[in-house]
């Protein structure tokens, strides 16, 4: 196995937020870092929420699963950039009480909302977060006043976006913040790199990795490991790191609804919608999701009778969901495969909770005017009044999906729970870091892509005080 050239001092594997930050912050204060990359490097403009950007970048064109007695299907990016570059941008703070459970928990010290308040004003800064400055679009507008029909508490969630140029604004991520600034400061960006194993040889960390002209071997002295809440447990159990190493991956559950109305909601310039009900938070959320003609045929294939209706009818429909913090979920390698197997556990109590988000969110949509809403769910609908929605949703006719996975590999002092300490350090494996959504306790019952980025910020910043 030939060497790479691309010995540093510190590599770090994954670009998205847990990564760009983190090798940012490390090559402005002088340090020598290289960050690798699975995915390839952005050839042109993509459109988003097409397609073609579900090719180029999501990992397996966005059809993942994770195996279970109902089956998840979850999506990870594998691009510069990582999930900031697909995402809809949308920010929160996470909640105090989720982080004080966390802290709790796993025994996490300097860690509540105040200390990491700095780190999430920072990133917020640093990425661009701002309120739309126009009034929000139809299918957002929809829900906000079903919402308010009902005395539930909502919001037009802020966004990483750039609305200077007018319209829906330009998503802002990874590759408009922390990845020039990672350039600025001399780092290196090497995509279409993925790392096989890591191993520890003498003082320094080996990382024997793939590119399309064959194996290369590259040393460093500090890894941070930030390939996401399912690869970086890959890869960590493959290099033989597995105490409490993908035992506890979690996500948010969800269930989609295509709601039709009498009225336009999508027309094409609608741009995305961002309205979200937190009034049951945080054991329930509902929102919006992307209604692009492709999501919408997709959300229909439970109900493939009504597939010719989006070409006829796309522009009085929209997409929602329900969603929960409901069960766990696993990683583990296998030998002889290169992806490694996901599995997750929804149990009787996590569907009847999805079948409660259901009802409310049905009731709020027509509450809003809603003339039809047909969910996830093969064989019901469309529904037509919250009693239509069973008390427990079925679990073999139900589509679950997930867009946010995180604690696989939680951070903490006690040992017993945690894979790394309280600043992204794994235990007993010296300059071996953990820098992504894996460090995260549990579910944070919001979009997690602002905690994410806080929590890495302090950890990178530790590291270098250090």
């Amino acid at each position: 196995m030939p060497p790479s050239g691309l010995d540093a001092e510190v590599v770090v594997v994954g670009s998205g937020p847990g990564g760009a930050i983190t090798a940012a912050l490390l090559a402005e204060a002088g340090r020598d870092v290289v960050v690798l990359e699975e995915g390839p490097a952005p050839i042109a403009a993509c459109p988003p929420y097409s397609l073609r950007e579900l090719a180029e970048k999501y990992r397996g064109g966005g059809g993942l699963a994770a195996i279970g007695r109902v089956p998840v299907a979850y999506a990870e990016a594998r691009c510069v950039g990582g999930g900031s570059e697909i995402n809809s941008g949308l920010h929160h703070r996470p909640p105090d009480e989720v982080l004080d459970a966390w802290r709790r928990r796993f025994a996490i010290e300097d860690f509540d909302a105040t200390a990491l308040a700095p780190h999430l004003a920072a990133c917020e800064r640093d990425v661009g977060v701002h309120a739309r400055p126009h009034a929000a679009p139809p299918a957002s507008q929809k829900l906000l006043d079903g919402a308010a029909r009902l005395g539930l508490a909502a919001l037009d969630v802020p966004r990483y976006a750039d609305y200077a140029a007018g319209g829906d604004g330009r998503r802002l991520g990874m590759t408009t913040s922390y990845l020039p600034r990672l350039a600025a400061a001399g780092g290196r960006l090497v995509a279409d790199t993925r790392v096989r194993r890591l191993r520890r040889t003498g003082g320094d960390w080996e990382l024997l990795a793939e590119q399309p002209g064959g194996r290369v071997t590259l040393r460093a002295r500090t890894v941070f490991v930030a390939a996401g809440a399912v690869q970086t447990p890959a890869l960590l159990r493959r290099s033989g790191v597995t105490r409490n190493v993908g035992d506890t991956l979690a996500l948010h559950p969800m269930v989609r609804v295509l709601a039709r109305f009498p009225d336009a909601v999508n027309p094409p310039d609608a741009g995305i919608a961002t309205a979200q009900v937190k009034a049951l938070a945080p054991r329930l959320s509902l929102g919006c999701s992307v209604s692009t003609r492709p999501f919408l045929a997709l959300a229909l294939a439970e109900h493939r009778r009504r597939l010719d209706d989006v070409d006829a009818d796309a522009s009085r429909m929209a997409l929602y969901y329900a969603m929960s913090t409901g069960g766990r979920g696993s990683v583990r390698v296998l030998p002889g495969l290169r992806d490694p197997l996901v599995r997750y556990r929804l149990e009787r109590d996590d569907l009847a909770t999805l079948a409660d988000g259901l009802r409310v969110l049905c009731r709020t949509l027509l509450a809003a005017g809603a003339t039809e809403v047909y969910p996830g769910v093969l064989g019901l609908g469309p529904l037509r009044s919250e009693a239509d929605v069973p008390p427990v949703l079925p679990p073999d006719r139900t589509s679950v999906v997930a867009l946010h996975l995180f604690a696989s590999c939680p951070m903490g002092e006690d040992r017993r729970r945690s894979a790394v300490d309280s600043f992204g350090r794994v235990h007993d494996r010296p300059g071996l870091h953990v820098a992504d959504a894996s460090l995260l306790g549990g579910p944070p019952s919001v979009n997690p892509q602002g905690t994410v980025m806080g929590i890495v910020r302090r950890n990178a910043l530790a590291f270098l005080a250090r």
